[in-house]
């Protein structure tokens, strides 16, 4: 909540002070979107845990019994670990005891151990669903990490943008109020003179018309001024994300002209030349994307194949003698399953739409090299281009003080006239607005190059 209560901010102990580090660090620790960016992180990284959990041994135990009329049809009890393995072999081991006096004629009375495989032949050999999880898992936090690192190196952009643009609304306030006081001097100054009879009356009318002229651009730069701060405000958090509530006058410490940008500049532009492109995250972004992509249609393959599956158990009775050898002589049970689809139709669709969203993907990676390439560019040119401008408009706003200067000295000697005098500090007034307008330019084409640098 802004409480500002006149147009004239006192710089006082009351009066909050805040620079531009302060400023990043508060949104750096405090701003909401800065913590939501950091949580989809950690659930990308719950997501590869989660995806590792299908390779995770599964233990089972199970004890029943059953009896009707007092006879005991059955008591079992069952223990059984299965481990998937990353090649899509299936291991298995179980002991088994089964009791009573109805048992069905497959099964084995007495304590029985059982040591097993499961082997896909064809459909889930090189690669299946599991694997495909895990590796889009693994893709998609590469993926999340380098979007939400752009995406925060958008806010502290934004943050980075809206502060100087609040110094400069503020610097122009204190252009503004420079130039009341000023006048109010003047008028004062001109108001004796025609006291002692050395002006005319009119003199005074001009002096006081300026005077207010001036007052009412002063309010309407410190009615900027409050809407660049309350923007500013968006910014600033406390703990447990509560808005910073702003009742006091806040005023920035640093100024437009200190910023070490100005003598940064070149070195920033040359790292951005000299950097390999593809290490940028927004391009990171879509080849992870193409590998999550390319792990599906590696899937979708397999959907072509015949699912072809051979299971082989090897039993032994408890309290007899392990006979292993040969597999297939005695003590086994093998199993092979076949399914093939007829017509394949989902299967055809389904990577025909894979192939065709890697295509989209290679499309929008080469769209964003193109956009990346032409955004280093612009900026590049921009700074350069603001940089250049400013030291021009410095020159020439000493040229508009010798003018001022020179024509208040004339009309001391009685050569020049008021108007003459106000229409040199309006235009002084003007080439000052101007070099602030020119570096806030310059500081927000920085600040994107700036953030487009950390994204490598």
């Amino acid at each position: 909540m802004l409480q500002f209560a006149s147009a004239q901010v006192v710089v006082a102990q009351d009066t909050l002070r805040l620079s531009h580090g302060e400023f990043l660090a508060i949104v750096k620790q405090y701003h909401p979107l800065a913590f939501k960016y950091r949580l989809e992180n950690q659930i990308a990284k719950a997501e590869v845990q989660q995806a590792r959990g299908y390779f995770d041994p599964v233990l089972s135990a199970k004890d029943g019994k059953k009896t009707i009329d007092g006879v005991d049809y059955y008591q079992e009890s069952n223990v059984g670990l299965e481990i998937p393995t990353w090649y899509g072999v299936s291991l298995s081991g179980s002991y088994n005891n089964i009791e009573g006096q109805r048992l069905n004629n497959s099964d084995t009375r007495g304590g029985l151990y059982q040591f097993g495989v499961t082997v896909p032949l064809a459909k889930g050999l090189l690669f299946d669903q599991q694997r495909a999880l895990l590796q889009q898992a693994r893709a998609a936090l590469q993926m999340t990490a380098a979007e939400q690192q752009l995406l925060t190196n958008a806010l502290f952009r934004d943050a980075e943008t809206t502060y100087w643009d609040w110094v400069r609304y503020y610097e122009i306030y204190r252009l503004q109020t420079q130039a009341v006081d000023i006048n109010v001097k003047r008028l004062d100054m001109i108001k004796r003179t025609f006291d002692y009879g050395e002006r005319a009356a009119i003199d005074t009318t001009e002096a006081l018309a300026q005077l207010r002229s001036y007052e009412l651009e002063q309010e309407d730069a410190y009615l900027q001024f409050l809407k660049a701060t309350a923007e500013l405000s968006l910014f600033l958090w406390k703990d447990q994300y509560q808005p910073f509530d702003l009742r006091q006058p806040i005023v920035p410490t640093d100024e437009l002209v200190a910023s070490e940008a100005f003598k940064s500049y070149p070195l920033l532009i040359t790292k951005l030349n000299t950097t390999n492109l593809n290490a940028h995250l927004s391009l990171v972004y879509y080849q992870q994307k193409g590998s999550f992509l390319e792990t599906e249609r590696r899937l979708k393959w397999q959907s072509f194949l015949p699912k072809l599956d051979f299971t082989y158990n090897f039993f032994n009775k408890e309290g007899y003698q392990s006979e292993y050898f040969p597999l297939f002589h005695n003590n086994y049970q093998y199993g092979l399953k076949l399914e093939i689809p007829v017509f394949l139709r989902q299967a055809r669709a389904g990577y025909q739409m894979a192939k065709a969203k890697i295509g989209q993907n290679q499309m929008d990676l080469t769209l964003k090299e193109q956009e990346l390439q032409v955004k280093i560019s612009n900026y590049s040119n921009e700074v350069q281009n603001y940089n250049a401008q400013i030291n021009l408009a410095g020159r020439n706003l000493e040229n508009y003080q010798r003018l001022l200067q020179g024509e208040e000295a004339r009309y001391g000697n009685g050569e020049s006239s008021l108007f003459l005098i106000n229409s040199r500090q309006n235009k002084l007034i003007e080439a000052q607005e101007k070099v602030i307008e020119l570096r806030f330019k310059f500081l927000k084409g920085y600040a994107e190059l700036k953030y487009l640098a950390e994204s490598f």
